[in-house]
């Protein structure tokens, strides 16, 4: 039985098509996840479904009444969760579902917030306010209050940005769960792997349906195109873009040591380029993922270099850029850093990960010398913080972005430029426009641009003063993968060129790119090693979001044995 219905559904804004000629169905029961890139017209697809935008031509049929319907008995059936869900921060977890459950006028109230609570498993928080929640606890919540009233179907528009992996896996099961109960599920997701996880998925691209069927089918059509190159490298990163500068080649990435890649059509692996990027080097072919039939079907190659590189001065070779020693970091009685220790040279990536909550963003504002340690030692190009030319030497890009949304993004440019006192201003800032692609947006608000523009802006304005080291928290969050791959090629260039860069990332194909992983939770650091060595700590065949997974898992374990026998012991 189907749930939703598409018949050449059509939306335009101001004479720009935002859908063109949609069709597809969702059945009772199952998933269908929305992909594609930044502006593909997800959000108003979804905003369509759930009755919240009118659209202009074709047929939308929605549990079986045609739309537009703004019935309140319609409305009673979907449930719809937004990006930016409505939660109150100063209300505590509580109190956000007893207010939805009364705007709702949910009958036996009580007992459904007690089902929600068990359900997401937020019981023993649910007196703690929203502002003190972590990212995927709130994204829970977000999801109880979605819901509270037990809808038919439900729209979920990029529920898990900015989730870590745990997380995105607790809200999986439970979404999962309220199949059995014949609910059915729209996912719109930039997390690729989510997608394969699908019963069905929708391929939007610049509005236009360009795949509707089951995940498995589309990555079984990339078979024999996507190949496993490993052997001795004589540089990695050098051997990544080497690669992709093959006039066959669609794709390249580092996954851990060896380099994954993919060919435009099927045929044998152009086998000239091995001679040239290192020794005993073998190539093998592997199964494709969703990622990959995501790129073969839109067709566009990723990037072998990144302008930047032509313009970026080439930094000295030197040991411990970075030198961290017994960092910590108290709020009150609260210990969100204890005792972390590590080092990092210049041109390595470092690569900082970890549940929501788990210290990151906190110990990288100690390291960019934005909060004062409680305890520990910290070195940057081996001096102090306190050192104004240290700080110089800095670029940092923020989780949300260090970007004044009411500026134009010229504005940014020039505000940045001066901040950093960089010599030839406004020949810098052309360069940075010309790089990043941002001439035709210049005179446009920060706020008013796409997610992927933000990006490639807040990273302008970090590099602009061509610093020795490089701060990025979180960077891609929430962006597509087409623009993903475009920020990690300037980064591995960045890095070939002797910059040293620390990155925090909740996508772990990203934590593949990193020569080094530090894996923090409960503010300690639980693993350290080459995204080969904590692999290896799982198994052969083991993913990073395996590894990722298991070694949190694990930890908690061993703290929970340790527990017991500490009480074991009090009580004899």
């Amino acid at each position: 039985m189907r749930a939703v219905y598409a018949c050449n559904v059509t939306k335009s804004f101001k004479g720009d098509t935002a859908l063109d000629q949609i069709n597809f169905t969702a059945k009772t029961g199952e998933i269908t996840g929305v992909v594609g890139p930044d502006g593909a017209g997800k959000t108003t697809l979804i905003r369509l479904l759930t009755g919240l935008m009118d659209f202009d031509g074709g047929e939308l049929e929605i549990l079986g009444r045609k739309m537009p319907d703004k019935s309140s008995s319609y409305l009673e059936q979907i449930g719809y969760m937004p990006q930016k869900f409505g939660l109150y921060d100063d209300l505590s977890v509580l109190e956000n579902l007893r207010l939805y459950a009364h705007l709702q006028e949910i009958p036996h109230i009580d007992m459904r917030i007690d089902e929600l609570l068990n359900f997401t498993k937020l019981k023993q928080f649910a007196a703690r306010r929203v502002v003190n929640l972590s990212g995927g606890m709130k994204r829970k919540l977000a999801l109880a209050c979605t819901l509270i009233k037990k809808p038919k179907i439900l729209f979920l528009d990029e529920p898990s940005v900015g989730v870590d992996p745990i997380s995105r896996q607790d809200l999986w099961a439970m979404v999962h769960s309220l199949l059995s109960e014949d609910v059915t599920v729209v996912w719109s997701t930039s997390y690729l792997n989510e997608a394969q996880m699908c019963d069905n998925v929708i391929l939007l691209n610049e509005g236009k349906v360009l795949y509707h069927g089951c995940p498995k089918e589309l990555m079984d059509g990339l078979r024999g195109r996507v190949f496993k190159i490993e052997g001795d490298f004589f540089n990695k990163r050098e051997a990544v873009s080497s690669i992709l500068e093959c006039d066959e080649l669609l794709d390249a990435a580092l996954v851990g040591s060896h380099i994954k890649a993919m060919i435009k059509t099927k045929s044998a692996f152009p086998k000239e380029i091995l001679k040239t990027i290192g020794d005993n080097i073998k190539v093998s072919k592997i199964e494709p993922s969703f990622e990959d039939a995501f790129l073969g079907i839109l067709g566009v190659k990723t990037k072998a270099r990144s302008i930047l590189a032509n313009v970026m001065p080439q930094m000295p070779e030197r040991k411990n850029i970075i030198a961290v020693r017994n960092l910590s970091k108290k709020f009150g009685k609260f210990t969100a850093v204890e005792n972390i220790s590590f080092t990092v040279n210049s041109g390595e990536i470092f690569g900082l990960l970890g549940p929501n909550g788990a210290g990151k963003s906190t110990t990288f504002k100690m390291l960019c010398g934005l909060l004062t340690p409680t305890s520990g030692d910290i070195k940057v190009l081996e001096g102090s913080l306190e050192k104004r030319h240290i700080r110089q030497n800095i670029g940092y890009m923020a989780q949300k972005f260090s970007l004044y949304g009411d500026l134009k993004l010229k504005d940014n440019l020039d505000f940045f430029a001066r901040l950093y006192e960089v010599k030839e201003a406004q020949k810098k800032i052309d360069m940075m426009t010309n790089i990043f692609d941002l001439k035709k947006y210049l005179n446009m608000s920060a706020n008013d641009v796409p997610l992927g523009i933000k990006q490639r802006l807040s990273l302008a304005c970090s590099l602009m003063h061509e610093p020795s080291v490089l701060f990025l928290d979180e960077p891609t969050s929430g962006v597509d993968i087409i623009t993903r791959k475009e920020f990690w090629t300037n980064i591995n260039n960045t890095a070939k060129h002797g910059v040293c860069v620390m990155v925090t990332t909740h996508f772990m194909d990203e934590a593949e790119y990193c020569d080094k992983i530090m894996l923090i939770y409960k503010g300690k650091a639980i693993a350290v090693g080459t995204p080969d060595e904590l692999k290896a700590r799982v198994g052969a065949d083991a993913s990073m979001e395996d590894a990722f997974i298991h070694l949190i898992k694990m930890y908690d374990k061993e703290s929970e044995n340790k527990n017991e026998q500490r009480t074991h012991k009090s009580v004899n």
